[in-house]
C-alpha cells in the first residue's frame, strides 16, 4: 500500500501540497533529502511517511506517550534511523534545533494552542535555513461560526465572530483559531514570506462518518475535496488553512 493510500480526506490535500512543495525545495536545493522538523507532530502521522521517502525527521512533542508511539511506528515502518523524537515545545525549538537547522518546519494544529504564538512562529523562522519552508496548518474562525450556526448555536455563532481570539465562550476547547489575514500579518511579522494559502477541509468536517463507510466513498470524497481545495472561493468556509511560508534566502531573522 502506497503512501496516498494510507491517508484521508482530512488530510489529503494537505499532503498534496507539501510533497509538492517538498519536490520544489529539493530541486532548488540540489538535496533529494531533507531535514524536516515536525513541531508538536505527535505519533508520527506526518513524520513517518515522510521518513519512508527518504527525510530525516524530528518530532518535538510534548507528550512522552505520543512519542513512544511514533518510535514504534518508525521502527514498524523501517525508518527508525531516520525519525528521532524530542520531548519539547516551540519554546524550546532553538535548543532543539538550532539556527538554520531545518530545511522545512511543520507546524499543523499548534498555533491555537500554544501560550506564545508570536514566540512560536518567530522560533519556526529561525529554525529554518534561508530559503526553508514552513508547513502551517491552523483552525480558522469563520467554519466554525458556520458549524455552530448550522447547529442552532447562534449565540455562540455570534460570539465567534466577534471574539479577538476566534472563540465563542469559556468551554471552547481552543484557546484561539485564526483567519486569513490574522495568519498573513502573524507569519510575516516573523520575517517569513507567505507563498501560498489553501483552505482545507471543506467538506469532510461538514459530512457525516456514516456517509463514507465504504472505501470507494472515502476516495471520492478525497477526490471532492482536491477539487473544491482548488477554487479559491470555498477558502473562506475551510475548517482549516494551510499556509506554505519561505524564509527568503539572505534574510535574518
Amino acid at each position: 500500500m502506497n503512501e496516498r493510500q494510507r491517508r484521508n480526506p482530512r488530510t489529503e490535500a494537505i499532503w498534496t501540497q507539501l510533497y509538492e512543495a517538498l519536490a520544489a525545495l529539493s530541486g532548488s536545493t540540489g538535496r533529494r533529502d531533507l531535514d524536516i522538523v515536525d513541531l508538536g507532530g505527535g505519533s508520527g502521522v506526518f513524520a513517518v511517511p515522510l521518513a519512508r521517502i527518504g527525510h530525516r525527521v524530528t518530532v518535538v512533542d510534548p507528550s512522552p506517550n505520543a512519542l513512544a508511539t511514533l518510535a514504534r511506528r518508525a521502527a514498524e515502518a523501517g525508518v527508525g534511523g531516520q525519525v528521532t523524537g524530542v520531548q519539547g515545545d516551540a519554546a524550546g525549538l532553538a535548543g532543539v534545533v538550532g539556527p538554520d537547522g531545518a530545511d522545512v518546519v511543520l507546524c499543523h494544529g499548534v498555533l491555537e494552542v500554544v501560550d506564545d504564538v508570536s514566540g512560536a512562529v518567530t522560533a519556526i523562522a529561525a529554525a529554518l535555513r534561508p530559503g526553508g519552508v514552513a508547513s502551517v496548518v491552523v483552525a480558522q474562525r469563520y467554519a466554525a461560526v458556520l458549524a455552530k450556526a448550522l447547529a442552532g448555536h447562534f449565540a455562540d455563532a455570534r460570539q465567534l465572530l466577534d471574539d479577538p481570539d476566534g472563540r465563542w465562550g469559556g468551554s471552547d476547547p481552543l484557546p484561539r483559531r485564526f483567519d486569513e489575514d490574522g495568519v498573513r500579518a502573524l507569519l510575516a511579522a516573523a520575517g517569513l514570506r507567505v507563498d501560498e494559502v489553501h483552505g482545507v477541509r471543506v467538506l469532510t468536517d461538514l459530512v457525516g462518518g456514516s456517509l463514507v463507510d465504504d472505501p470507494a466513498e472515502v476516495a471520492a470524497l478525497a477526490e471532492l475535496e482536491a477539487a473544491v481545495v482548488a477554487h479559491p472561493a470555498f477558502r473562506a468556509v475551510a475548517a482549516a488553512l494551510h499556509v506554505l511560508a519561505g524564509r527568503p534566502v539572505g534574510s535574518h531573522v
